[in-house]
């Protein structure tokens, strides 16, 4: 029988209601995979005894013919979501010992669909970063490698990169990220996985740890394009605790996927082919064009003009938004306190203690952009050109159905590079999935090929906004024609 970790949510479950196995079984396989990959650091908080009590309870709803979608399936929960009863970080020193008494809407779903908690996967410190190194529980590894070299600590991208290497490395099926400039996107293409990030809306945001508020939205990850849109059947949907969330049926992702693309039209922005992006990831993309020739789709070139203002948009607007909204963090009501001679003495010592690098960093910036003296110049200016970004995205989808771009202008970078890297060098590599963050869209990516040095690079398709029905369909073309079937390197034993 195939490795229980290596079977798909679809396959799983089939198996599941026909009794092959158990889903204690399937559990205990995911566990002991955990043990193995541990060096991967992947997981912040690890909960078997949790998964061995959920499964158990999946497996007497699969006898009495009450399975939900994700019923016994092993779920890595990004550790940016609350979940009621388990330490959530949000990979912070600050939150230390935080152990939410309410569970957020989206893991509150998947719970309630029957998928099986394995842990809370490790990220960026508050999801800020690209890397999934700046957190204080330390980096997560890549479970990939280049070709030839095994110790050469890849990065596996940011800031969901704990559960794009928990899902790539099978030490879970499917994952929950949360994509504020790329996060979900830009992980997935780094390992080899399919993530997702919806239309703005479309997931709540409730119980999810805010970043910047105007940008964050939940999305899935899993290894293939149908295991995603079952999991995106089960996050999606209105949620009246949620002010942006949208008041939209949840359609059946799974029966989008297929057919041909005859009468649609594919766009191509001109502006992502930049000088000094990796040759093959040219080579890819110009595939990724005549596989959807192939399908029947016509290929037009567009332009986004003010994608080069993107990246500096989306910062100012970040950090504007992440000095608001971490402004919370006090030592007063939650999480650690550093105690001190005043009021303020507790606020200071506490932020400075149990912050990063990077959030420090992130709220400095905020707080300058918004002072009375400079909110017109900066936070009031990006706001402008994010609303000129939109209509480079309006503009285009008048003429074409979809656009097809890849994720990242490299494959995985060393973790030793990054760390060394300058911040605007490290914010590059979020170059191709900023803008339909900035613009609300659902955007995807799917694993398309394996670069020269041995590493996987992922295609994005971006699509209007509410219309992942289409781009799961485009999604499912390219993951068929792509026939990626490479995995990473995973201990075996």
């Amino acid at each position: 029988m195939t490795d229980l970790v290596d079977l798909t949510i679809a396959e799983a479950r089939k198996a599941l209601d026909e009794g092959e196995f158990t889903a204690t079984e399937l559990a205990e396989a995911h566990i002991k995979e955990m043990e193995k990959a541990k060096h991967l650091n992947a997981y912040i908080t690890e909960t078997p005894d949790l998964a061995l009590e959920m499964a158990k309870k999946s497996d007497e709803r699969i006898k009495n013919k009450k399975a939900g979608l994700l019923e016994g399936i092993p779920v890595g929960m990004k550790d940016l979501y609350c979940t009621k009863g388990v330490l959530t970080t949000a990979a912070s020193h600050i939150l230390d010992g935080f152990v939410p008494f309410y569970e957020s809407t989206v893991s509150e779903k998947i719970w309630n669909a029957g998928g099986v908690l394995m842990g809370k996967t490790n990220l960026d410190e508050f999801a800020m970063g690209s890397g999934t190194i700046t957190g204080y529980y330390g980096c997560t590894e890549n479970p990939w490698k280049r070709t030839g070299d095994n110790k050469t600590v890849l990065v596996p991208g940011g800031s969901s990169g704990g559960s794009a290497a928990a899902v790539s490395a099978g030490l879970c099926m499917c994952a929950t990220g949360t994509d504020t400039g790329g996060s979900i996107r830009q992980p997935a293409s780094f390992c080899g996985i399919v993530g997702l990030k919806p239309t703005y809306g479309r997931c709540s945001r409730y119980g999810i740890i805010a970043f910047a508020s105007s940008l964050d939205q939940a999305g899935p990850m899993a290894r293939t394009v149908e295991d995603t849109a079952l999991l995106m059947e089960v996050m999606a949907g209105f949620d009246d605790k949620d002010s942006t969330s949208a008041q939209l049926a949840v359609p059946n992702y799974r029966k989008a996927l297929g057919g041909d693309l005859k009468g649609k039209v594919v766009g191509i922005p001109k502006e992502y082919r930049p000088s000094g992006i990796n040759p093959d990831v040219i080579k890819m993309w110009d595939e990724g064009i005549r596989w959807l020739k192939d399908a029947g789709a016509e290929v037009v070139e567009v332009s986004l003009p003010h994608t080069e203002y993107a990246l500096t948009t989306y910062h100012v607007i970040a950090s504007a938004e992440c000095s608001s909204n971490l402004a919370r963090y006090d030592g007063i009501r939650f999480g650690l306190r550093k105690d001190g001679k005043t009021l303020d003495e507790v606020y200071a010592n506490t932020r400075m203690e149990g912050f990063g690098n990077e959030p420090r960093r992130r709220i400095l910036i905020g707080t300058y952009i918004l002072g009375e003296s400079r909110y017109n110049d900066y936070f009031l200016k990006a706001q402008k050109v994010r609303r000129l970004i939109v209509k480079d995205f309006d503009d285009a989808f008048k003429k074409v159905d979809f656009l097809l771009t890849p994720a990242a202008p490299s494959t995985a970078v060393s973790a030793e590079e990054m760390k060394n890297q300058d911040p605007i060098t490290v914010f590059l590599n979020d170059a191709f999935v900023c803008p339909a963050s900035l613009a609300g869209l659902p955007a995807m990516v799917v694993p398309s090929a394996i670069s020269s040095d041995g590493l996987p690079l992922g295609l994005q398709i971006i699509g209007k906004p509410f219309a992942e029905e289409q781009v799961f369909q485009v999604a499912s073309i390219i993951e068929k024609a792509a026939n990626f079937t490479k995995q990473p390197h995973r201990v075996r034993g």
